[in-house]
C-alpha cells in the first residue's frame, strides 16, 4: 500500500459506501435486495453438517419473522462470539439469498448494539480496497477503518489547512480536517457529498495552480521567435491554391495563432476541432507563415499511416509553391534518412512530416520555427518538451486534437496552453446518419452494404482490439473477416484487412488498395481510428460497439462523411447492453456534435488521469 505517514493513510479513501441508515424488517426481505440491515435477537444456534464441512447456523428474529444466518468459514470462532440471550440485541448486515426455499444470509456482519464503536456510530459504512494477504494480517475493510479512526483521533486539531479562509468561505468548503473525518466516517450522504467536494476542489485547485505556475515560468523564461510578416507563400496559397473557402471559425483561429506567433512570446496553443473540421489546413497555413519568416516547420503524427497521409495531402497542396516537404518515419531506409538530415541542416527542407522518429537526437533543423503535433493524447507531455530542444530557442508549438474536450475540462487539463476551437464544419458536408442494429439484423446490414457498393461506395468494418483480451479479439476479427469474404465473394467484391499485428509494409499495401478503390470493404481494428481520409468511403460498420468509449466511436465515425455523398454509421451490438451502453448508442444516434459527445463521455467515464504521465 506504500503507507508511511499519517497522510498516506488518510488519503487511502474508501471506494464505496454502504448506507447503514435504513433498517429492514424480516418480513420485507426478498432475495433480490443487494444488502440489508436488520435489528433483533439470536433465538437459537447450532453446529450443522459433518466434521470436515461444518457450518454454524444462527436463527435470527426481529418479531416480524425469522431467518437463518450461516457461516461456513470461521464457524467455531463465530459460535463462541454469538450466544442466544434475551437481553442481547444485534445489528445484522449482509446479502440475502434463497436456499431450499428459505431466505438466509451467509457470512453476515453481526455486532452487539451495546458495543462501543458500533456500526450505528456512522450511518454510512466505508468499504476499502484490500487484498487476501492484507486480510490475513487483519487489514480487511474493518481493520483499515479501525486504523483510520485511530489516526483521526490521534491528530485531532493538527491537520493543517491548505486553502485560505477566503476560498473556504467563498465556496462554502468544509475544513480539511472535517473533510477527512467525513470521507472515512460520513454521518449522512449529504456530509459525504460535502467532503468529496472539498477534497476534489483542493486536488483540482493545486493541479491548476501548478499548470499556471508553469505557464508563467515558461513565458518569463522563453522568448518566442517573432513572425513579423505574412508573405508570398501564405498570400499565394490563400489567393490561388486554397482547396475550399475557409469557414469563419478557421479564419478566426488562424488569426489567433498569427497574433501568438508575432507577439515575441513562445506559442503553446491547443487547437480543438471536431472530426473533419479542417484543422490540418489551418496548421498548414500557419506553417506557411513560418516559411515566410525564414523558418522551417514540422508536423508530428501518431502513426505511420497518418504521417504518410499528411505528407501526401500537404505535398500536393504546396506543390505549385515549390516548397520542399519531407517524410520521416521508422520504416525509412538509412540512405533516405541521411539525405533528409543533411537537407534539414542546410535549410533546403522547408517542412518535415513524421512520426515519433522526429524526436531522435540525430534529427536536427537549421532553424525550426513551428512544431505541429497531431492528436496530443497519443504523444504526451514529456515528448512535447523534447521537440523544444531542437533549437537553442524553443519553437512555437501547436497541438491539434480531434477529441473535443469540454471547455472547462480543457482549461483544467491544458492550463499551460491557450485554447482555440474550430466549431464549424466546411460547407457541403452532409451529417452522417447513425443507426444502432443488434447482431441478429446482420443479413439486413449486409444487404445495405451491397446496395452501397453497387452505387460505387466503399465500406469500413471495424472490430475492437483491446490489449487485455487480444487473443479473443484477434479471433473475432479473423472470424468476422472470413464471414465477410463468404458474404462478399470474389470476383464481384474485394476485401482488405488491416490490424496492428501486420508488418508496416503489408499494412500500407492493404491501405493503398482501399484508398485507390481496388477493394470495396476494409476490415480493420482501430488502426484506422485517426485521420485516414478516403472520401469515397461512405459506410462505417462498428462491430461490438458496446466495447468502445463514446469519443472512440465518434472518432471512428469521422472516417466517413468526407466526400459529398450521404454517409452512414452502423453500430452493431449484442442484445446484452448495460444502461451505460444504451446511453452511448442513443447519444451516437442522436448527435454528430463532438463537443456534446465529449460532455456525455466525461459524465460517464470521469476525466481519467489528468495531471500524470500515465497517458503518455
Amino acid at each position: 500500500l506504500h503507507m508511511f505517514k499519517y497522510v498516506d493513510l488518510l488519503t487511502y479513501y474508501p471506494f464505496r459506501y454502504v448506507d447503514r441508515t435504513k433498517f429492514y424488517k424480516v418480513k420485507e426481505i426478498t432475495s433480490d435486495l443487494a444488502y440489508v440491515q436488520l435489528r433483533g435477537k439470536i433465538i437459537h444456534t447450532e453446529m450443522a453438517g459433518v466434521k470436515r464441512a461444518q457450518r454454524f447456523v444462527a436463527t435470527f428474529s426481529d418479531g416480524t419473522g425469522k431467518l437463518e444466518l450461516v457461516w461456513f468459514q470461521g464457524a467455531k470462532w463465530i459460535a463462541d462470539k454469538l450466544k442466544p440471550h434475551a437481553l442481547n440485541e444485534y445489528v445484522v448486515f449482509g446479502k440475502p439469498t434463497v436456499f431450499n426455499g428459505k431466505i438466509n444470509i451467509a457470512h453476515a456482519e453481526v455486532e452487539l448494539v451495546s458495543e462501543e464503536n458500533t456500526v450505528l456510530a456512522s450511518a454510512m459504512q466505508s468499504v476499502y480496497n484490500s487484498t487476501d494477504k492484507l486480510k490475513t494480517r487483519g487489514l480487511d475493510t474493518k481493520g483499515i477503518a479501525r486504523m483510520q479512526r485511530t489516526v483521526i483521533q490521534l491528530i485531532k486539531n493538527n491537520i493543517p489547512e491548505t486553502l485560505s479562509s477566503s476560498i473556504c468561505q467563498r465556496y462554502q468548503l468544509l475544513s480539511r480536517e472535517e473533510a477527512f473525518k467525513e470521507i472515512h466516517f460520513p454521518q449522512s450522504p449529504e456530509h459525504l457529498r460535502k467532503a468529496e467536494f472539498r477534497l476534489k476542489f483542493e486536488e483540482l485547485f493545486f493541479i491548476q495552480l501548478k499548470l499556471l505556475k508553469q505557464k508563467v515560468a515558461r513565458e518569463k523564461t522563453y522568448q518566442g521567435f517573432v513572425f513579423s510578416k505574412v508573405g508570398t507563400y501564405f498570400n499565394e496559397f490563400y489567393t490561388h491554391y486554397l482547396p475550399f473557402e475557409l469557414t469563419n471559425a478557421q479564419k478566426r483561429v488562424i488569426k489567433e495563432i498569427r497574433l501568438d506567433m508575432g507577439s515575441g512570446k513562445q506559442m503553446n496553443r491547443l487547437l480543438q476541432g471536431d472530426v473533419g473540421s479542417g484543422k490540418t489546413l489551418v496548421a498548414l497555413m500557419n506553417m506557411l507563415i513560418a516559411l515566410d519568416n525564414g523558418f522551417q516547420a514540422c508536423l508530428m503524427a501518431p502513426t505511420e499511416i497518418l504521417a504518410n497521409q499528411h505528407f501526401e495531402t500537404i505535398a500536393t497542396l504546396v506543390k505549385p509553391l515549390h516548397i520542399k516537404v519531407g517524410l520521416l518515419t521508422g520504416s525509412k531506409k538509412t540512405k533516405e534518412r541521411n539525405l533528409l538530415h543533411s537537407q534539414l541542416q542546410s535549410g533546403d527542407m522547408h517542412i518535415l512530416i513524421g512520426t515519433h522518429a522526429l524526436f531522435e537526437d540525430v534529427v536536427q533543423f537549421k532553424n525550426l520555427g513551428l512544431v505541429v503535433i497531431d492528436e496530443q493524447h497519443r504523444s504526451g507531455v514529456a515528448q512535447r518538451a523534447k521537440m523544444w530542444n531542437k533549437n537553442i530557442q524553443p519553437p512555437h508549438v501547436l497541438i491539434m486534437s480531434a477529441t473535443p474536450i469540454p471547455r472547462t475540462l480543457a482549461m483544467t487539463l491544458y492550463g499551460d496552453l491557450d485554447v482555440s476551437v474550430i466549431d464549424e464544419l466546411p460547407p457541403g458536408r452532409k451529417p452522417i446518419q447513425t443507426v444502432h442494429r443488434f447482431d441478429n439484423h446482420r443479413d439486413r446490414v449486409f444487404g445495405f452494404m451491397r446496395e452501397q457498393i453497387a452505387l460505387g461506395r466503399q465500406i469500413y468494418v471495424v472490430y475492437p482490439l483491446i490489449k487485455e483480451s487480444e487473443k479473443m479479439d484477434y479471433k473475432d476479427l479473423m472470424d468476422g473477416y472470413e464471414s465477410i469474404v463468404r458474404a462478399f465473394p470474389l470476383p464481384t467484391y474485394n476485401v482488405s484487412i488491416v490490424h496492428g499485428q501486420m508488418k508496416a509494409d503489408a499494412k500500407e499495401y492493404e491501405m493503398q488498395r482501399f484508398i485507390s478503390g481496388i477493394t470495396q470493404i476494409m476490415v480493420a481494428t482501430t488502426v484506422i481510428e485517426v485521420g485516414v481520409n478516403v472520401p469515397n468511403a461512405s459506410v462505417m460498420v462498428i462491430e461490438s460497439s458496446e466495447r468502445f468509449g463514446l469519443s472512440q466511436l465518434h472518432q471512428l465515425r469521422g472516417r466517413v462523411g468526407r466526400g459529398a455523398d450521404q454517409s452512414y454509421c452502423i453500430l452493431m451490438t449484442s442484445y446484452k447492453l448495460s444502461a451505460e451502453g444504451k446511453l452511448r448508442m442513443e447519444t451516437m444516434c442522436r448527435t454528430n456534435d463532438g463537443f456534446e459527445i465529449a460532455d456525455v463521455d466525461l459524465k460517464l467515464r470521469g476525466p481519467g488521469d489528468m495531471a500524470g504521465t500515465v497517458q503518455s
